[in-house]
């Protein structure tokens, strides 16, 4: 790895993008934004109406026992960073940020199709789930460099607050849509895949037709031409290795939604068909804070919003290790669950972006995306054996001491000086 690497002045996207200051609110975030942020938002409800019924689904119709779930759903959140890297290095590369993701949103849409015609056997059932992640793996770091390289260096966080409300906006219509249609036929699973089918099509035709490819000026001789090497050697920069490390940390501390959900649901009783409901109280407060939560951290500091983010999820998982607990502290449950996506999911992206030299930006974000999305495959399935071990109180208990431990290693590594 050359010095060159190391020595690369961090935030050079916006000047070599030459971005104008911001003359109002569409200006300073970017139409890319808002159509990257609808793309988002058709490919969420679509996502979103498989993600909300999955649990119960795998667990009651495929028979899945808590440890095989918990397996299960580790390497469906985790088969993503098998590809993230690639993707990346392919659209740094070939400066074709828009294509990349492209094809990783296609693949995901063509997954839905083949649901349908799975039926219940197992196998080709978590096949066409896997390959989906797949997509998403691909998908998520062009669609990521593209937010930042279209949106002003000042507004960035608020920029993937704008990107995440609406894709949390998706996440909030998909469970209700699955809801409507096991309300109408319980247990009709093929048509909650083929409507999900068609709103990922018509996620791939926004991106083709109005997401416009940004390309940095930057000379590449200054940074490195994109390789396994060079982005592997972004690690050496100070900044961005600490908020690799936090990330990694926190995410082997995270329980998966999946295992959240499947507790509530048991601990209120809950009857299948009202199942897909419990993601819209996350969704709806995610959708809410988004924005405003990534203009505080612009403004006061995106490490301090992101440990309050983990803090929210603390708080989240302490109804959920009590069996005592009623409709209402779980309920709380679910709207600290939203606020903690909000003060998080973009917020490190954001922080990320901001420390990498942007003709790596796309294969740095790989990196990191990937880094997050494997300790937490390796979170969920400890908390798979923690459950069969412990019980679901005991899991969440045990989870919640390492999340404070996290917590702890977290903003000591992002205290360090960028």
């Amino acid at each position: 790895m050359r010095s060159e690497v190391q020595n690369c002045p961090p935030l050079t996207h916006d000047e070599a993008l030459n971005v104008r200051p911001a003359t109002g609110w569409l200006a300073s975030i970017g139409a890319n934004v808002v159509f990257l942020g609808l793309t988002s938002l058709l490919t969420d409800v679509s996502s979103e109406m498989v993600t909300a019924v999955l649990p119960l689904y795998l667990t009651s119709v495929l028979r899945f026992s808590p440890f095989a779930f918990g397996v299960f759903d580790g390497l469906y959140q985790g088969v993503s960073g098998l590809v993230r890297i690639w993707g990346g290095l392919i659209a740094d590369r070939r400066r074709r940020h828009k294509e990349v993701a492209a094809a990783g949103y296609a693949t995901s849409a063509l997954c839905k199709l083949g649901l349908v015609v799975s039926g219940a056997l197992w196998v080709p059932t978590s096949i066409c789930l896997m390959v989906d992640r797949l997509g998403k793996g691909v998908r998520t770091p062009p669609r990521d460099a593209l937010i930042a390289l279209s949106s002003s260096r000042e507004h960035v966080a608020e920029a993937f607050g704008v990107h995440r409300a609406m894709d949390t906006a998706g996440a909030l219509i998909g469970p209700l849509l699955a809801f409507a249609l096991l309300a109408r036929a319980p247990a009709a699973f093929d048509a909650i895949f083929v409507v999900s089918f068609a709103f990922a099509v018509a996620g791939v035709g926004v991106l083709v037709l109005f997401v416009e490819n940004r390309r940095a000026g930057v000379d590449t001789a200054a940074v490195g031409v994109a390789s396994w090497r060079t982005t592997i050697g972004l690690l050496k920069v100070p900044a961005f290795r600490s908020v690799v490390l936090a990330g990694c940390v926190l995410g082997v501390a995270t329980i998966s939604d999946a295992f959240v959900y499947l507790v509530v649901q048991r601990r209120a009783n809950l009857a299948p068909h009202l199942f897909p409901l419990l993601p819209v109280a996350m969704s709806l407060t995610y959708l809410v804070l988004a924005v405003p939560v990534g203009r505080l951290a612009d403004r006061f500091g995106r490490a301090r919003v992101l440990l309050a983010g983990y803090g929210a999820l603390a708080a989240a998982y302490v109804p959920l290790a009590w069996a005592n607990a009623g409709p209402a502290p779980l309920l709380a449950s679910l709207v600290l669950l939203g606020a903690y996506y909000a003060a998080t999911d973009g917020v490190l992206m954001a922080m990320a972006s901001r420390t990498l030299p942007s003709e790596l930006l796309t294969g740095g974000l790989a990196l990191l995306t990937t880094g997050t999305v494997l300790t937490r495959l390796f979170g969920s399935t400890l908390f798979g054996a923690a459950w069969s071990w412990y019980g679901p109180e005991g899991a969440v208990r045990l989870f919640l001491c390492g999340l404070a431990v996290a917590l702890g290693i977290a903003a000591t590594a992002l205290r360090a000086p960028a």
